[in-house]
C-alpha cells in the first residue's frame, strides 16, 4: 500500500513538473545553449523578458537646458527734478480813501469795483515791469488790479515773492459784438513810436463811458523791458522806446465797449535800432505789414 502511494506521489509530482515546464518554455526564451557536460541539476537559463508599464508611469524626458543670451544692457534716462519756485500769497490794507480795482494791470482798464482804506485784502500776483498787484477778499473768487502803493503789505511778506504774470497773458472779458480796430499803421522818430488805426463805431448805448482805446506796449525804458498800458480816447498815440534792451519790443491794441474788450491784435512794432526817415509802415488787422512810402532807414 505505501509502495503504490509514493509512484502516485511520483506521477503527480511529475505533471506538476512538465506542466512548469511546459508554462517556462512558453514564456523563457533560451539563449544560452546548455553544456553537455553540465549536471542538469546547475544549468542557468538567461532570458529577456519584457516589462510593459502604463505610459502614465513613464517618466518624461528631461528638459535640454539651454544658455540663454545674455541680457542686454540699456541705459535708463535718469528723471532729474525741475525746481518749482515756491510763490506766496500775501496780506494787505488798503491805505487811501477809495482805490479804483481794475480788470486789467492798470489804470487805463475798465473799472471793476472799488476798495476802501482799512480794507484787509489777499494778493494773489504781480504783473511784471509794472506796479500792479492782483488782490480780492480773504477767500474770496473775484479778483481785480490796484496799484501796489495803495496796498500796505501786513507781516514780513514781499511782492518778489508774488507769482509774477505777463500783462499780455492777463485775461480780460472779451466782447463778443464787435471785432478789432483795423488800418493800424506805426511810424518811428527816433524813441518816439506813433501808432494809428481806424475809430471803432459803437452802437448806441455800447459805449463804456471809460478809456476806448489802450496799446499794452511791452518796450525798452532805462535798459529794461517794462509794460506800459497807454490810454488813448482818439486813435492815435506816442508811446517811448528806447534803444538799449536784448529783447525785442511789442505792443497790440485793445478797444473798450461795455460789454469788455476786442480781441487783442498785434502791432507791428518798428525796433529801435532802426529809425524811419520820412516813412511808415502799415498794418492790417491780420498783423501783415504792407510799406508805404518807405524813407531810407539807418542804425543808430
Amino acid at each position: 500500500m505505501t509502495r503504490r502511494h509514493s509512484w502516485v506521489g511520483l506521477l503527480t509530482a511529475g505533471g506538476l513538473l512538465a506542466a512548469c515546464g511546459l508554462n517556462l518554455a512558453a514564456q523563457v526564451e533560451d539563449e544560452t545553449p546548455i553544456p553537455s557536460d553540465a549536471p542538469t541539476a546547475t544549468w542557468f537559463a538567461t532570458a529577456h523578458l519584457t516589462l510593459t508599464l502604463p505610459s502614465s508611469s513613464i517618466p518624461s524626458p528631461s528638459p535640454t537646458l539651454t544658455s540663454a543670451p545674455p541680457p542686454t544692457l540699456t541705459s535708463t534716462p535718469i528723471a532729474t527734478a525741475t525746481l518749482v519756485p515756491n510763490y506766496v500769497k500775501l496780506r494787505g490794507m488798503v491805505v487811501i480813501e477809495r482805490a479804483v480795482c481794475h480788470y486789467g494791470p492798470g489804470a487805463p482798464y475798465l473799472y471793476k469795483y472799488g476798495v476802501v482804506k482799512g480794507s484787509n485784502l489777499e494778493i494773489i500776483r504781480r504783473v511784471i515791469g509794472h506796479n500792479y498787484i492782483e488782490v480780492q477778499a480773504i477767500g474770496g473768487e473775484n479778483p481785480c488790479w490796484v496799484r501796489a502803493d495803495y496796498m500796505q503789505i501786513r507781516g514780513e511778506g514781499s511782492l518778489e515773492n508774488l507769482e509774477p504774470v505777463h500783462g499780455f497773458d492777463v485775461r480780460l472779458p472779451i466782447s463778443p459784438y464787435y471785432a478789432p480796430p483795423s488800418g493800424i499803421e506805426t511810424r518811428r522818430d527816433g524813441m518816439d513810436v506813433t501808432v494809428t488805426w481806424h475809430l471803432l463805431i459803437l452802437r448806441a448805448g455800447d459805449d463804456s463811458e471809460q478809456t476806448p482805446y489802450i496799446v499794452e506796449a511791452w518796450v525798452c525804458r532805462g535798459g529794461q523791458m517794462v509794460f506800459d498800458p497807454v490810454r488813448a480816447w482818439q486813435p492815435s498815440v506816442v508811446i517811448v522806446d528806447e534803444p538799449g534792451c536784448n529783447e525785442p519790443s511789442r505792443a497790440r491794441l485793445i478797444a473798450a465797449e461795455k460789454h469788455g474788450y476786442t480781441r487783442p491784435v498785434e502791432i507791428h512794432w518798428p525796433p529801435a535800432e532802426v529809425e524811419q526817415l520820412g516813412g511808415k509802415e502799415k498794418v492790417d488787422e491780420d498783423g501783415i505789414t504792407n510799406p508805404q512810402n518807405l524813407g531810407s532807414h539807418r542804425t543808430i
